[in-house]
């Protein structure tokens, strides 16, 4: 096993825990960064280039007959092929969280359209259910079974807020785990069916799950409610009949006592178990080796590699799969850092140089787009576990029109805690949610006066209706103090002028003075 440093160039910001990565012909993309997308990249999913062991960031599009797709961190993510020879495939998304800490409980599908060396495009579609749908969560994990010529995905843990009724202000961030219920999910018709089973007694995110044919091993994971981390190995096993689908679960001896852990496939049937804690101040160092078989499996340990002194002494550690036996880790970067959000990537090679020219990997591993959350119970909770699954050396593309980090506005100029206005009352420690779409951070708005600065819609006298029909309408807004300057600054419009016809004279009034005749003109005029 072997350690090598990656350097992310000039945007390292977005490389923190809790994102996604997916990949598509051998390319890897990311998905799910923090803070809501800029205009470098309105889609949030980037081409992940890496040459010469510098990491770079290249934008990718959606069709446009895609829905929109949220920065969602922390989701449970697997692919999905046609059948099992099949070398299309698509990724399917569940639930995470937006940036707004809002929790999703919807299902996206991402499909690659096209790919050039100077453009990739998406399709992503949201996927309708109906029946037992699986609430909003996080740090679960979802995967893909075959019975019987049949697919169908299953769902599995993760957290949640704790109910609208019983949150209070202290408590409204809060989050339990989830019930542990399995979800059967049948995209062919758009329905999900929920089945308890009693070997499964507490719920646990931030697990390991993986999937071979009708079988789903779960090993480790998190339990908040008893704060710890389960021993139990699990085997889910569904039969899908022409009728209704069966589902049962065995506990296997032999588990590992681990959350956050990361898994990469060395063979058809080997896979190596890295990362991880052990418990709430102890990451896990050890390495493990996996063996499965149809109907078996196998947990043992290996030798370590020479982990550096960073790596042995930092607080918090994230990682992910990049396939075929390599994994990408993370730590958090020092504090002199010019750059604050900084991290230090390594990339660990579980095989030798020869075994990775081996044919691609058939089996399907699924592992949590994520590990524990910081605004949870354990120390640890920051380091989210995101999914990686490509070779670090297969990227070949130009480097035109890389993501530059530089170009986007600071993000620490428009955070929610600024002071927006003269008259602003927003205080990070008084403040408690005005507007129902608002969890734990206040609303905001970008008054377009100038180069635009972000203001508060509450300290703008806002209601909420005008606030949903501003953020839907593609129009400017100006805040209370830019509106009447907006006004006075504003070319005023051309008046066109109707030309006025001239008003003909009024005529002279003549009057006629008429006389009577006298009679002796009367008789003149008689006999002449």
């Amino acid at each position: 096993m072997s350690l090598q440093v990656v350097s992310p160039v000039s945007n390292s910001s977005l490389l923190q825990p809790g994102f996604s990565l997916l990949n598509f012909d051998g390319h890897v993309f990311f998905f799910g960064q923090k803070g809501w997308p800029k205009r470098s990249c309105p889609t949030g999913v980037f081409l992940l280039d890496i040459k010469q062991n510098e990491l770079k960031m290249k934008p990718a599009t959606f069709s446009k007959d895609s829905c929109y797709l949220p920065p969602l961190r922390y989701p449970a993510l697997c692919t999905l092929r046609g059948n099992a020879e099949s070398d299309e495939y698509q990724y399917i998304i569940h639930g995470g969280k937006t940036p707004n800490n809002d929790l999703s409980d919807k299902i996206y599908i991402m499909s690659l359209v096209s790919k050039n060396s100077k453009k990739t495009t998406f399709q992503c579609v949201e996927k309708d259910l109906g029946g037992d749908v699986p609430e909003a969560r996080y740090g679960h994990t979802i995967n893909v079974v075959h019975s019987r010529g049949k697919s169908m995905s299953v769902i599995f843990g993760g957290r949640s807020y704790i109910p609208l009724a019983q949150r209070t202000t202290e408590k409204w961030n809060s989050v339990v785990d989830c019930l542990p219920s399995v979800f059967l999910v049948d995209f062919e018709f758009g329905c999900c069916t929920s089945y308890i089973l009693p070997e499964l007694q507490d719920g646990l995110s931030f697990h390991v799950s993986v999937a071979r044919n009708d079988t789903i091993y779960i090993l480790g994971g998190h339990s908040l409610q008893n704060n710890t981390r389960s021993p139990s190995l699990y085997q889910l096993k569904v039969d899908l009949p022409l009728g209704s689908p069966a589902v049962t679960c065995t506990i296997l001896p032999g588990g590992i006592s681990v959350s956050s852990a990361i898994v990469t496939q060395t063979s058809d049937t080997e896979f190596v178990l890295v990362g991880g804690y052990q418990s709430d101040n102890q990451k896990r160092l050890v390495c493990n080796t996996i063996f499965l078989e149809d109907n078996r499996i196998e947990i043992v340990e290996r030798a370590s590699p020479d982990w550096t002194p960073d790596i042995k002494h930092c607080r918090m550690w994230f990682g992910c799969d990049m396939g075929k036996g390599s994994v990408l880790l993370g730590i958090p970067g020092d504090n002199k850092q010019l750059i604050s959000d900084a991290n230090y990537f390594y990339i660990l090679r579980c095989k030798g140089t020869e075994e990775d020219k081996e044919e691609e990997l058939t089996a399907q591993i699924c592992s949590q787009t994520s590990t524990e959350d910081a605004g949870d119970s354990t120390p640890f909770e920051d380091s989210e576990e995101f999914c990686f699954s490509a070779e670090a050396h297969s990227f070949d593309v130009d480097d035109t029109d890389t993501y530059n980090e530089d170009d986007e506005e600071d993000e620490s100029e428009t955070g929610y805690w600024i002071t927006c206005s003269a008259s602003c009352n927003v205080d990070i420690n008084t403040w408690v949610p005005f507007y129902s779409t608002e969890l734990n951070k206040p609303a905001m708005i970008l008054c377009s006066s100038g180069a635009g600065h972000w203001v508060h819609a509450q300290c703008m006298d806002l209601s909420e209706s005008m606030l949903l029909r501003l953020s839907e309408a593609n129009v400017k807004y100006f805040c209370n103090e830019h509106v009447d300057l907006n006004k006075g600054l504003r070319t005023p419009k051309k008046v066109v002028h109707l030309k006025k016809q001239p008003m003909k004279p009024l005529r002279k009034k003549t009057t006629m003075k008429l006389t009577m005749p006298t009679k002796k003109s009367f008789l003149r005029r008689l006999f002449e």
